[in-house]
């Protein structure tokens, strides 16, 4: 006999992957320990990366559940295009809330989890359901960052702020930007790879004696310039999700889509070596699989110093500029990054610990 679902709605920011990858790390590890549970998730991130995330059945709601930021690159965001979509969106509308609450309950949902989404909180509230919110930085922090150069956002920094501490319960995942008293802290929060290192880069078709690097800009596509001075180097094969609109191998380097066969952790658990923008889920899973990291900061995003003391702290990273990073000057630093020594064993998957959290507390 069959146990009765246990239906938990989660609604997830849909600014980059980075959140849609800690949410799937933690519906992953609790389905491993309920298989009872069944996710209704609530986002705009596409359907495709739940399914190759998640073991388990889901229900998928295309969703607009924030704003968070407009970007023009994966490092530079339009504040001014940002104040337009956050006029339109904030505040919530009484009918928008109340038709999610009642779905919520058609739905049989017991509990709401929200990955830095106020959506969610506030219709958590309506429908009389506990809520737990998830963050490494909410929104109204981030926003602080703008509020001298554009006054106007002010008034959605407090709006926010208020939402946010309607939460029933916080949780809070390293790297942390902002402490604050909360339920629980976690160490990083990171999708676990399943393949092992031998059979992804067999293949991939990268020789035992080749370093592989791997090459991200998170789930925000750019186009970049250095391929050519990437061939030169020997014995090293450089991988780049989204870099291409289908799977190409050409000389030592191999492009394919952000959507493709390759899942993202058992790419970082098979590379020597990861560079890239430090972005939460790429910090997240670089931190788990215990390899250099050559990290890009983003100099306009306040959460990038953050991520950049966490990195210094708990891992082994070389940081790049984003000048560096773009004209492919890096590329010569790349025999010091191989060098560093290997980082200290991590200590437990947050995901772990949250799935705990939610499991042991009378929610479901």
């Amino acid at each position: 006999m069959t146990s009765p679902k246990k239906h938990i709605a989660y609604f997830i920011s849909s600014h980059g992957f980075g959140h849609a990858a800690r949410a799937s790390a933690v519906m992953q590890a609790m389905t491993e320990k309920d298989p009872a549970i069944c996710f209704h998730i609530f986002t705009k991130t596409p359907k495709w990366f739940f399914q190759e995330s998640l073991s388990n059945d889901f229900a998928y709601l295309s969703t607009q559940t924030d704003i968070g930021l407009a970007q023009k690159t994966p490092f530079h965001a339009d504040l001014s295009l940002t104040i337009e979509q956050l006029d339109a969106f904030y505040p919530f509308q009484t009918r928008q809330i109340s038709e999610l609450a009642h779905q919520l309950k058609q739905k049989r949902i017991r509990l709401v989890l929200c990955d830095i989404s106020p959506l969610g909180i506030a219709v958590a509230k309506q429908a009389e359901l506990p809520s737990v919110l998830i963050e490494n930085f909410t929104w109204d922090w981030i926003y602080r960052e703008y509020e001298n150069a554009f006054p106007k956002i002010k008034q959605h920094i407090q709006y926010l702020e208020t939402l946010f501490q309607q939460a029933t319960f916080h949780i809070q995942t390293e790297p942390i930007c902002d402490r604050k008293d909360s339920t629980m802290k976690t160490m990083p929060v990171s999708r676990k790879s399943r393949s092992s290192k031998e059979a992804v880069r067999e293949k991939l078709k990268i020789n035992t004696d080749d370093k592989m690097i791997l090459i991200t800009t998170g789930g925000i596509k750019q186009k970049l310039s250095f391929h050519n001075q990437l061939i030169s180097r020997e014995h090293m094969i450089f991988v780049i999700p989204g870099g291409n609109s289908y799977f190409e191998k050409k000389g030592n380097l191999i492009q394919f889509p952000h959507h493709s066969e390759f899942f993202h952790p058992d790419l970082v658990n098979a590379a020597d070596a990861v560079i890239g923008k430090a972005g939460y889920s790429t910090i997240a899973e670089v931190y788990h699989g215990r390899i250099p990291f050559g990290f890009v900061c983003r100099p306009d995003f306040r959460e990038s110093h953050k991520l950049e003391e966490f990195i210094q702290r708990e891992m082994t990273g070389l940081m790049i500029q984003e000048h560096e990073f773009q004209d492919g000057s890096w590329i010569s630093r790349l025999d010091e990054l191989l060098t560093l020594p290997c980082p200290r064993k991590p200590e437990q998957n947050g995901a772990d610990r949250i799935a705990n959290f939610v499991l042991t507390n009378d929610f479901l």
